[in-house]
């Protein structure tokens, strides 16, 4: 997916080559570098973090916005930090 077509986004990261739980892991350090209300994009893939890191990430009180799914098989996680 072009930069030009992303959802609007303060800070991209790709946990594409990592696994649980690193990924939230990656997820949460990403979300403590930005600001309440800034959004966080994730490029994800495989079974368990595409359920894990949207729900650990609303259970830190962040807002996961919508899951976006890619051509080459990976998953666009949009989240706001709450």
């Amino acid at each position: 997916m072009p930069l030009s077509t992303l959802p609007a986004h303060d800070k991209a990261i790709d946990i594409t080559a990592e696994t649980c739980p690193m990924t939230y892991v990656r997820t949460r350090l990403a979300l403590d570098t930005i600001e309440t209300g800034q959004i966080l994009l994730v490029r994800l893939k495989g079974e368990d973090p595409l359920r894990n890191v949207p729900r650990a990430a609303a259970d830190q009180g962040h807002d996961p916005l919508e899951l976006l799914e890619q051509d080459d098989g990976s998953w666009l996680l949009v989240i706001q930090k709450g």
